[in-house]
C-alpha cells in the first residue's frame, strides 16, 4: 500500500479550507485517511498552516510521498528540514542536540519573517485607511463649500427671474402692436 501526503478539500464553494492528512494512494480526495496532520486555510494572509511535525516526519521516514503542494507546505514549515536533520542524527553528523538547535534557530528565523510580513500588511492597510480619510475629508470640505457658491447663485437668480418677468411683458406688447 503506498501512502500520500496530500490536501483533504473541506469548506464551501469558493472558501477552501484543507486538511493536511497520510492517506492510501487509491483512496478518494475527500475520502477516507489513515491520519490528519494539520490544516491549511489559505483565504487569510498570510495562510494560517499548522501541522504536526514529528507525525509528518514520521509519515515521511515510512516512506510517505507528498503531492506537489503538500511537499511545498511540508517545507514551509520545515518537517522536511527536520526529517534532513533526523537523517544526519542517524548517520552519526550531529547530535540530537546539534539538530534540535538548528531546527530551533530555522523556526525562531522564519517566525520572524511572518511577523515582518504580518506587521507590514498591518501598516499599509493602516496608511490605506488613512489615505481613503483624507480623500474623504477633502470631499466633505468641498461639498461644505459648494453650498455657499449655491446660495450665493440663488440669490442673484431671483432677481433675474425678475428681470426676465419684466422683459417679458415689454416683449407682449411689442408683439401686440
Amino acid at each position: 500500500m503506498s501512502v500520500k501526503i496530500r490536501l483533504q478539500r473541506h469548506g464551501k464553494k469558493g472558501k477552501p479550507y484543507y486538511w493536511i492528512v497520510a492517506a492510501d494512494a487509491r483512496a478518494k480526495r475527500d475520502g477516507k485517511y489513515l491520519e490528519k496532520l494539520g490544516h491549511y486555510n489559505p483565504n487569510v494572509n498570510p495562510a494560517d498552516i499548522s501541522i504536526n511535525v514529528d507525525g509528518a516526519v514520521q509519515w515521511l521516514n515510512n516512506g510517505a510521498q507528498p503531492t506537489d503542494t503538500a511537499r511545498a507546505i511540508l517545507s514551509y514549515k520545515g518537517v522536511l528540514l527536520k526529517k534532513h536533520l533526523a537523517g544526519g542524527v542517524a548517520k552519526g553528523a550531529l547530535t540530537e542536540e546539534q539538530a534540535e538547535k538548528k531546527f530551533q534557530a530555522w523556526l525562531d528565523e522564519k517566525q520572524a519573517k511572518i511577523d515582518a510580513k504580518k506587521d507590514g500588511l498591518t501598516k499599509a492597510e493602516a496608511e490605506a485607511k488613512a489615505k481613503a480619510l483624507e480623500a474623504e475629508k477633502a470631499v466633505n470640505e468641498a461639498r461644505t463649500a459648494a453650498p455657499v457658491v449655491e446660495e450665493e447663485v440663488a440669490e442673484d437668480a431671483p432677481a433675474a427671474e425678475a428681470t426676465s418677468e419684466e422683459a417679458a411683458p415689454a416683449q407682449a406688447s411689442n408683439e401686440e402692436e
